[in-house]
């Protein structure tokens, strides 16, 4: 029978460190659940997994879209259930590990949301955007007043994407979502600590990230992609790509870089706040491996 063990929480929360640790210890493979590490050569800046640290445990959906190219949440889930029915196949005995920061790439899975097969229109996108985000949230309102009710009249994303996804298909975004839970046990564990602790290891994660060649990747990744390629402008690489244009200085970028890091992760700890079925554990604990793994033993007892 199919078990998944996810583990989630916000940036530089030590998960993909303590999903190692796990993975070794039950001969499982760990599946990434982060919206960056699935694009080859965006490595340091995404803190994905090194070469050695792959080679301990067998990882999958890292590498495997160009960074050209367009991983949606529809080809994610895709790709994530696939992988977990042929993984869990040949080896049913050993649960899968599912690892990340990116909320809907795990509830995509976690609770099998219906996704429209949408794929981004830009031209429509950037006719709609000029028109300004308080003109877009009334005509949403206008053609679909049921997800306009769930989406905050400030989330241009969002209300784009659901714009987006009426005109390509002439129904409501809200006719076309929806869940389809799997059927397999699931247990989700959060790692988490107090806020400045976590400011603590988003500082030290963003300088040992500059060590370990972030600077080099960025200025890489603008010669061969361009410096307008949409994923340099994320997280990491957008300071640092200001900071090789000469904008700002290093210790400016670095600086940027953690302000940034920490209102992603204050919205990421949001995010998961709200999911009551997650199991939290302090990321600073002393015990954590073995406090995890009591709860782990639970649940592939019962399961």
């Amino acid at each position: 029978m199919t078990r998944l063990i996810v583990i989630c929480g916000a940036t530089a929360t030590g998960k993909s460190g303590l999903a190692l640790k796990l993975a070794m210890r039950l001969g499982s493979a760990i599946l990434s659940a982060d919206s960056r590490q699935v694009y080859r050569e965006f490595d340091i800046g995404t803190a994905k997994p090194t070469d050695t640290e792959q080679k301990l445990a067998p990882h999958y959906l890292i590498d495997i879209c160009a960074p050209t190219d367009i991983m949606t949440l529809a080809d994610y889930q895709e790709q994530a259930q696939a992988l977990i029915t042929s993984l869990s196949s040949p080896s049913p005995e050993l649960p899968l590990l599912l690892v990340g920061g990116t909320g809907l790439y795990i509830r995509s899975v976690t609770r099998g949301l219906i996704i429209p097969r949408v794929a981004p229109n830009y031209e429509l996108r950037d006719q709609l955007q000029s028109l300004g985000q308080m003109q877009l949230y009334a005509m949403l309102q206008q053609v679909d007043l049921v997800a306009s009710a769930k989406i905050h009249s400030n989330d241009s994303v969002r209300t784009l994407r659901a714009l987006e996804v009426f005109y390509v298909t002439g129904r409501p975004i809200s006719e076309q979502q929806g869940e389809n839970p799997p059927d397999y046990p699931i247990l989700q564990i959060g790692l988490d600590c107090d806020a400045p602790k976590l400011d603590l290891r988003i500082a030290k994660r963003t300088e040992e990230m500059i060590k370990d060649g972030l600077i080099c990747e960025v200025e890489y990744l603008c010669e061969k992609y361009g410096a307008d390629l949409p994923l340099l402008n994320t997280l990491g690489y957008q300071e640092i790509k200001q900071y090789l244009g000469g904008d700002i200085s290093l210790d400016e970028a670095k600086e940027l870089t953690v302000l940034h890091t920490r209102q992603f992760a204050k919205r990421q700890r949001t995010w998961f706040r709200a999911d009551s079925q997650i199991q939290w554990f302090d990321a600073e604990s002393s015990d954590l491996i073995d406090r995890v793994w009591e709860c782990v033993e639970v649940f592939l007892t019962k399961n």
